[in-house]
């Protein structure tokens, strides 16, 4: 346990100055509204940044520039599939969504959206929606906390439970105090921190190889595979990986940070700040990956730690090539990534368990006060249960994981893209897309059929479900018809 290295002393700072936003964000929650969605207040760059940090993760740091590492650009499909996900999802949801859950009783969570959207009465797709992203949630937390525990072990010496509940201390403490707001404000800080990163590092092995044209003679000569885009790939798989954008569309946590923009305008300048940040991060993870192959082929005796995990190329090369301090700064990076979407995950359970449960069926009459409250309290709740799963790093239940994009994705992804641009769908629609896609997700992720990753089908099966059910039963009332113009009048 060394807290006088660097790279210990600007974890430090860093987690101090996360905690200091925290405390900053306390000022501004009055109510629910400012707790869970920060009072639909986001500028245009706090809102893309946001977005941002919410979605990529520990992924963009260490999974990402490893599978270039190891097979080259033929992993680079699966970054082409999320930057179009992405920009569908900024253009066909974000404004809208923005809007229609204003006009449907000023809804502050996805059940919530549903509910009002649909004139659920029965309040059956509150629950059953506010339930699903509980316990993948749940599970994402968990994962989340693993990956940071890992991270303070490498960094302070800690063993593995003192570093879990550090790691987790560390986000839950600011979500607890200052809510979206904070996790909103952090983000951003996040955000610009892994750009930075993502933008130095590549830039420096490039240099430290002798430059771009030989680094790619190097990697070239060193096998021509890694070159092609399409070494050892199918169609269908080249699909599969394409398919991981369509997730996006069913992301909670992705989704609240549209629903709390100032207003539509700020949704349209965030697009293109929020795609341009998303595009450089991605560029620069692959560089980094990619381009340490020509690095590492240089300098096999630092290869040590590569060799045996490709994931930590980005940490190695950020410890061989620069000044400890500097890279203090970039592997902080890591941390900003793991920290920025467990906190969303964090807050998106406890809205769901806040507004979706607490006010809406054990206390409607609860003062601002006290939902602000509770929803701090269920902050804890959900983290010591996500503690708890996370403190065996091999559990099976931690494999869940890998499903529940795809169960986002499928379950939620078409009933909120149908919800914002076909104003026939009503509830039925929206019940039966929700099964299909989910069901088609499990099922099709536990055959394994035809090799093709579970989302793609789930999500056009679910599209298809919501189009048979809202044949059935009441149609769309004048109501919800009029609520739908209402919105389309003003995203114009």
């Amino acid at each position: 346990m060394d807290f006088s290295n660097p790279t210990s002393i600007t974890f430090t700072i860093y987690i101090l100055a996360m905690l200091g936003i925290g405390f900053a964000a306390w000022r501004f929650t009055n109510n629910l509204s400012d707790y869970i969605l920060g009072g639909r207040s986001l500028g245009a760059f706090v809102t893309a940044m946001s977005a941002g940090a919410s979605d990529m993760s520990g992924w963009l740091l260490m999974g990402l520039p490893g599978a270039l590492y190891a097979s080259g650009l033929s992993e680079a499909w699966i970054a082409i599939g999320l930057i179009i996900g992405a920009w569908f999802n900024w253009n066909l949801v974000a404004g809208r969504l923005r809007v229609y859950t204003e006009i449907s009783n000023n809804a502050l969570t996805l059940p919530d959206y549903f509910t009002h959207r649909f004139e659920d009465h029965s309040r059956f797709l509150r629950v059953i929606s506010a339930l699903v992203i509980l316990i993948f949630f749940t599970i994402y937390c968990a994962s989340g906390m693993v990956a940071g525990a890992r991270l303070f072990q490498q960094t302070f010496g800690f063993s593995y439970v003192v570093s879990l509940w550090a790691g987790a201390a560390a986000t839950i403490i600011y979500v607890f105090i200052g809510g979206f707001l904070a996790v909103s404000w952090t983000d951003t800080v996040q955000a610009t921190l892994m750009i930075f990163a993502l933008l130095l590092a590549p830039a420096m092995v490039i240099v430290k190889v002798g430059g771009l044209n030989e680094a790619m003679t190097v990697i070239q000569a060193l096998n021509p595979r890694y070159t092609d885009m399409l070494s050892g790939t199918t169609f269908v798989g080249i699909i599969s990986l394409l398919g991981w954008g369509l997730g996006y569309m069913g992301q909670p946590h992705i989704l609240a940070r549209f629903m709390a923009a100032e207003n539509f305008s700020t949704i349209k300048n965030a697009r293109r700040i929020g795609m341009t940040w998303m595009i450089l991060c991605l560029l620069g993870a692959m560089a980094v990956g990619f381009f340490g192959i020509a690095y590492f082929a240089g300098h096999p005796d630092q290869a040590a730690a590569v060799s045996a995990n490709k994931e930590t190329v980005f940490i190695s090369l950020s410890q061989i090539l620069f000044n400890p301090w500097i890279a203090g700064i970039l592997l902080s990076a890591i941390l900003a990534a793991v920290m920025s979407t467990l906190s969303c995950q964090l807050l998106v359970c406890s809205s769901a368990l806040t507004e979706d449960f607490y006010k809406s069926f054990l206390r409607p009459q609860a003062s601002q006060k006290e939902l602000v409250w509770f929803g701090r309290m269920m902050v804890l709740v959900v983290a010591v249960i996500a503690i708890m799963i996370a403190a065996n790093p091999k559990s099976s239940v931690l494999g869940l994981v890998s499903n529940a994009w795809a169960g986002f994705g499928a379950a939620f992804g078409p009933v909120v893209l149908l919800s914002l641009i076909w104003p026939n769908m009503n509830r039925n629609g929206a019940l039966l897309g929700m099964f299909v896609g989910a069901l088609t997700v499990l099922v099709w992720g536990e055959m394994k059929w035809l090799g093709l990753y579970e989302l793609v089908p789930g999500f056009f099966f679910a599209c298809a479900g919501i189009v048979i059910g809202s044949r059935f039963g009441e149609p769309a009332s004048e109501k919800m018809r009029a609520a739908f113009q209402v919105m389309r009048e003003q995203i114009k």
